[in-house]
């Protein structure tokens, strides 16, 4: 390997330690040292000095869970180091390694040789906007498993809502629910609450209302209940604040939405993964492998074997 850089770092990062490797000059000459950090701020701060004091500018970390998130914006944002973020599976592929060497060593290695490339990293509100996205499907999941918590309450309770109604939290089996969980338990009293839309007869939804509701059951419920709004009133404030970003970039957001079948919700998700900007993506073609739409196509003694993309999969 021919080295390309004079001087460039190579930083394993861990929880709570990291070990950073300088090399500078090039051939027998070349200069090497290795030092340990902590992660916390000062310490951080204190590596950017001493990277500041060898004038050390190229620097190169493995996207190592969201444990490089902080050297990133301390090092890159507030230092001004060109801090390339690669792929660990990346570097893993990459044949010549030595069994004894560091892998702070290593990464600073192929960093010198020109033998690593950048991560998409998007600016800062779009990474803003990546987390708010997450969360709120993370919360939408929670709520779908309250809801299902419900249901196997009233299953348990032997109350087969979920048999006469196709959306038993839709308005009358909302209805039915904060009776129960206020301790109703008659089976006439439950059933006027159902709306005049729906198709099931009044004797099928007083035979799937009679059980044995228990206070035990009321209770449960009600927290469930209480629990689903919390969320629901977490989701709206996430919404907002997506909203507000995504309004910065409102021709973009715009366009995502002529997709069809794409919505606000999925737009923003779309916008929060990808950003605004697609000078990244050298072409289409390397959009849709980023993204996993692209399923490897292999060909050995006249067999194909066509291997399922990210999405195919069930990812």
């Amino acid at each position: 390997m021919e080295d390309i850089l004079d001087k460039c770092c190579g930083i394993d990062v861990h929880q709570a330690s990291l070990t950073a490797c300088i090399m500078e000059g090039f051939g027998k000459k070349m200069h090497k040292e290795i030092r340990e950090f902590s992660t916390f701020t000062d310490d951080i701060q204190a590596l950017g000095a001493w990277l500041k004091e060898h004038h050390i500018v190229n620097v190169a970390i493995e996207s190592t869970g969201v444990y490089w998130k902080p050297i990133f914006n301390i090092l890159a944002v507030e230092e001004g180091l060109d801090l390339m973020l690669v792929n660990a599976g990346h570097i893993k592929n990459v044949p010549g390694r030595k069994t004894d060497i560091k892998d702070s060593e290593w990464l600073c290695k192929l960093l010198k040789n020109g033998l690593l490339t950048h991560s998409f990293i998007p600016p800062e509100d779009m990474r803003n906007l990546r987390d708010l996205t997450r969360y709120r499907s993370k919360l939408v999941a929670m709520m779908a498993s309250e809801k299902n918590r419900i249901i196997k309450v009233l299953e348990t309770a032997n109350i087969k809502l979920s048999t006469v109604l196709t959306d038993v939290f839709g308005e009358s089996g909302s209805k039915i629910l904060e009776d129960i969980a206020k301790g109703v338990t008659e089976p006439k009293k439950l059933a006027q609450n159902v709306g005049s839309r729906v198709k099931r007869s009044k004797e099928d939804f007083l035979r799937a209302l009679t059980g044995r509701i228990t206070k035990h059951h009321s209770f449960l419920i009600q927290q469930s209940l209480d629990h689903i709004d919390h969320i629901g009133d977490l989701i709206q404030k996430l919404e907002e604040e997506i909203a507000a970003i995504t309004s910065e970039h409102q021709q973009e957001f715009d366009l995502l939405l002529t997709v069809p079948g794409v919505n606000v919700i999925a737009a923003s998700a779309i916008m929060a993964e990808i950003g605004v900007d697609m000078n990244q993506f050298p072409s289409d073609q390397h959009f849709s492998s980023w993204a996993g739409l692209s399923p490897g196509s292999y060909e050995s003694a006249g067999k194909k074997k066509v291997v399922e993309s990210y999405l195919d999969q069930g990812a």
